[in-house]
């Protein structure tokens, strides 16, 4: 059939023409994750390089000249921008190239139905057209033996000599043929007209909807590709305006720069506080010449006690004109006093205030565990209170060794400032809780000088607190207290106690760490608060319970 082989070469064209629609779908989705790609890249590779040019450092090493703050702005501006380059790829993965890839699928699938359909159409044409044919043939062979049944009963009918029965034979045999002849009409006349119902179904119905409907995937896929390249472009659109107000960062960030400032900070940062050299002294070797009365030679003064020394008035300034000169080279000493007095006091004050921080750090996390120390000895279940106690005993070391420090570097810095007043003038309210003279701190003693850290605490006075036991009637108790430690009450004044040993608060902490208490048999004296559980009464400053 000429008509079959016509159409079969339609449906070869078209499911050659689909096949590169979809082809070039999924070429230009390729393009697009390598371009995603490109992005990724070109995002990592900047993060990259501001991370390189951005080292971690202390505060000691923080910009403060405008130039380096300007380029610091500027890194962090170029990894926004690498931020939004990151912004493109991800959309561009996922409304581009996926949005390609899932519908790429879902045409695959759709051209696939399609196709089938028409090849399942062709396919039942063919078959009514083979049963049509079928049916012809069996018409056609049905006509000719009948047409031999007539031949054989008209020649025994006109033959005399054949017999009856063979004449009726024949007959029978004439009319059986005739008949299946006719049903053999009837069934080729249903078969035809059933295959031309269906032919013109075929070439007017079916054929033309497969065709439509591949017509209108492929069109679908062109308007598909129209909108992915909007969105290709629409997302590189959005993040334009951020880009721009990076790039206006980055502008912004180059009009910060201050050459004043910048002079200024490095005349604060490196100011000596020396004082101008004196002028040299005039040194007279002719002294020794004997000189006649009449002389009118100038004599040169002499100065107040004699001859002055020339060594002494160089040494004093050697070691300071070393402005644009080489600068000698002094050992880093812990005192600072290698430094300028202005650097000096800087650094020693800067010192003294990361110190107290960390004092206040200890002091936040001993109040933090005896917190919790006294929850698990309320619920023991909850864990083991004596497990603690070298944590909080570790911290107590730690908090005297701080205020050691803190208090020797105070001392260097009145030093530098000129001021010797008292060390409470300056000490920050973070650091109270100091031994007053003639009572050992609770957690050690320091001195001003570092090397004597682990002597002794100062003996005190025999008579220091002879005013403060010689009243007739006993103070009144305030509260009670619970010893948490032994302590050996060495000290005049002080008082014996044992661990868990109960005793009465007759006179509270005065920031001084000590706390007077009193034994059940009237024996008074001071003990360290911080070995001391104590609880306050009601009538008194509330049931308050602190360690």
């Amino acid at each position: 059939m000429s008509w079959g082989t016509d159409l079969w070469d339609q449906f070869d064209n078209l499911d050659k023409h689909t096949q590169w629609g979809i082809d070039f779908l999924e070429r230009y989705a390729k393009f697009v994750k390598e371009r995603l790609e490109i992005e990724q890249t070109y995002a990592k590779q900047l993060r990259s390089l501001v991370k390189k040019y951005c080292p971690k450092r202390s505060k000691d090493d923080e910009p403060r000249f405008t130039s380096c703050l300007s380029f610091n702005s500027i890194l962090n501006e170029l990894n926004d921008y690498a931020g939004q380059r990151e912004v493109v790829a991800e959309e561009m993965g996922h409304k581009v190239y996926g949005e390609l890839m899932r519908y790429s699928q879902d045409l695959k699938g759709e051209r696939k139905h399609h196709l089938q359909e028409g090849r399942k159409t062709q396919q039942y044409l063919d078959q009514c057209w083979k049963h049509m044919d079928n049916s012809k043939k069996k018409f056609e062979r049905e006509c000719k033996e009948a047409e031999k049944s007539q031949l054989i009963y008209e020649r025994l009918d006109n033959d005399i000599n054949a017999t009856k029965s063979e004449v009726e034979k024949a007959k029978s045999q004439l009319y059986l043929r005739q008949h299946m002849a006719e049903e053999s009409k009837n069934e080729y006349a249903a078969q035809l007209q059933n295959f031309n119902s269906e032919q013109w179904k075929h070439f007017n119905v079916a054929i033309p909807q497969i065709f439509k409907n591949l017509q209108d995937m492929d069109e679908r896929r062109t308007v598909k590709l129209g909108e992915m390249y909007r969105s290709f472009a629409e997302v590189e659109r959005r993040v334009i305006p951020i880009i721009s107000k990076c790039l206006e960062g980055m502008v912004t960030a180059a009009k910060n720069v201050d050459e004043r400032r910048d002079s200024g900070i490095v005349v604060e940062s490196f100011k000596s506080g020396f004082e101008p050299p004196v002028d040299f002294p005039f040194e007279d070797f002719s002294q020794n010449i004997q000189r006649t009365g009449s002389d009118g030679t100038i004599g040169t003064p002499k100065t107040e006690g004699g001859k002055p020394d020339p060594k002494h008035a160089v040494g004093r300034t050697k070691n300071k004109l070393w402005l644009f000169g080489k600068k000698p080279k002094a050992p880093t000493l812990e005192d600072l006093s290698h430094l300028p007095p202005e650097q000096r006091r800087k650094k020693l004050q800067q010192r003294i205030d990361e110190l107290n921080k960390e004092l206040q750090k200890e002091m936040d996390q001993r109040d933090a565990l005896n917190k919790m120390k006294d929850v698990y000895e309320k619920n023991p279940q909850m864990g083991d209170p004596g497990s603690l106690q070298p944590k909080i005993s570790e911290t107590i070391c730690n908090m005297e060794k701080l205020r050691s420090e803190i208090h020797k570097n105070e001392s260097w810095l009145a030093e530098v400032e000129g001021k010797h007043g008292s060390r409470s003038e300056r000490r920050p309210s973070a650091d109270v809780n100091h031994a007053p003279h003639g009572r050992e701190s609770p957690e050690g003693s320091y001195t001003d000088d570092h090397s004597q850290e682990h002597r002794s605490p100062p003996q005190p006075d025999p008579h220091e607190f002879d005013d403060e036991f010689d009243d007739d009637d006993p103070l009144p108790a305030i509260g009670h207290c619970k010893a948490l430690y032994s302590f050996d009450g060495s000290n005049e004044g002080t008082l014996v106690m044992n661990e868990n040993e109960v005793l009465y608060v007759i006179e509270e902490d005065k920031g001084d760490g000590w706390t007077r208490v009193r034994k059940q048999g009237g024996v008074e004296g001071y003990v360290p608060t911080s070995y001391v559980e104590i609880t306050l009464e009601k009538n008194s400053k509330g049931a308050v319970t602190y360690i």
